[in-house]
């Protein structure tokens, strides 16, 4: 599997469990061990990661496009 579309897949899914912790941080009453601030945080980080991942691919994959377009001159 290609490096960057592995890297969109990842950072795909990771976007996605973030959204879905974040939703489920307010959804949820605190019955359990963990607190709504621990899955609302855990949730934001890896929606930032996921983000991070995101943005590194679009430039990564821009530059592979300039570097074939330049090979085929």
């Amino acid at each position: 599997m290609n490096k960057l579309k592995f890297q969109l897949i990842i950072s795909a899914l990771l976007i996605i469990v973030g959204c879905g912790l974040l939703i489920a941080g307010f959804c949820v009453p605190p019955v359990g061990k963990i607190d709504n601030s621990v899955l609302i945080a855990f949730g934001e980080i890896l929606t930032f990661v996921g983000t991070v991942f995101g943005i590194d691919y679009s430039y990564k994959s821009k530059i592979q496009k300039n570097k074939n377009c330049d090979e085929e001159k």
